[in-house]
């Protein structure tokens, strides 16, 4: 094995919400919830924001990596290689052996300033945890500060990994976080739009306040929902913003039954519309663009990432289908 040839990350060692608490915790509430649709998908999902097959580094910010110039060197260095993105993970700890963590928002920021052309973004930040008229302002201003390359993947989160949320005192139970997630998601669109936004809802208050400049993307930044495969609810999630990142996939076939759901949850539209797979490097990313993907996403195992892991594999160059 080479320096750049990463194994596979295991389920645990992904960034994601603990698998089918949301949809099972509403399904017990409503069993008829967590059905997914019936009716025969229609021919086409969306068009991509982008043809072909678009190539990103999605880099957990640990150890070597928690430096936010070294991730700014890496990104510029596969901007020259001809990689289209480079995402992060948002973690405020990580089980050992791991030490060293970086914020994502800053060091997006670093990448912003040393690119020109990569799409950039937490993937995925667990919005719950995060004041959306924060997290308004921040993207707000970090997508101006790139130009208009900012894209939000956002998901539950969970304490599988460092007990993050009861740690900090932040919410544990998924369908409230659920809840969380999708009433910032109303407030950060609503923010987005340059107009007075006025929201009293059960978690989040914002009282006739103005959010301006608006991000350069209109109507808003692209959001990507996170999900495990065949979970209703942030299927039903990700339809309603601009793209799907399944995780834990494990074949093209799934990925393909994912993106009939969508198809049939999402009304008729040329909008475009994202589904971000992540492989290892060296996988063969062909059955999974041809089952609807429009992003391969590099992943790496975070207990062992360094940054010469990184630059083999961006140096190796990105996927052209």
């Amino acid at each position: 094995m080479s320096d750049h040839d990463i194994p596979r990350s295991t389920p645990d060692d992904k960034p994601d919400e603990t698998p089918d608490a949301e949809s099972q915790a509403e399904a017990r509430a409503d069993p008829a919830d967590s059905a997914g649709p019936t009716a025969p998908a229609p021919a086409h999902l969306g068009r991509p924001a982008a043809p072909g097959l678009r190539s990103a580094l999605w880099l957990p910010l640990f150890d070597e990596l928690a430096e936010p110039a070294a991730v700014a060197r890496l990104a510029a260095d596969a901007e020259e290689a001809g990689w289209h993105g480079l995402f992060v993970w948002d973690h405020l700890s990580w089980r050992s052996p791991i030490r060293d963590v970086a914020d994502p928002w800053i060091t997006l920021a670093a990448i912003a300033g040393a690119t020109d052309t990569l799409r950039l973004g937490p993937m995925v930040t667990p919005l719950a945890r995060r004041r959306p008229t924060k997290v308004a302002r921040e993207t707000a201003t970090l997508d101006r500060l790139s130009g208009g390359r900012l894209t939000l993947g956002v998901g539950l989160g969970s304490d599988r990994f460092a007990d993050e949320l009861r740690a900090t005192g932040d919410e544990t139970d998924p369908v409230r976080r659920g809840r969380m997630l999708d009433e910032s998601l109303e407030i950060l669109t609503a923010a987005w739009s340059g107009e007075p936004v006025r929201h009293h809802g059960r978690h989040h208050t914002v009282d006739d306040m103005t959010f301006l400049p608006r991000p350069v993307q209109r109507p808003g930044v692209p959001v990507w929902a996170a999900g495990f495969p065949g979970n209703a609810k942030p299927l039903r999630r990700a339809a309603r913003h601009d793209g799907f990142f399944p995780i834990n996939l494990d074949h093209p076939d799934r990925l393909a039954a994912i993106v009939d759901t969508l198809t049939d949850l999402r009304p008729p539209s040329t909008t475009p519309y994202d589904i971000a797979v992540a492989l290892p490097p060296g996988t063969d990313p062909t059955p999974y663009a041809e089952a609807g993907a429009t992003w391969w996403l590099a992943e790496f195992a975070p207990d062992t990432v360094s940054v010469d892991q990184v630059r083999g594999v961006l140096h190796d160059g990105p996927i052209r289908l």
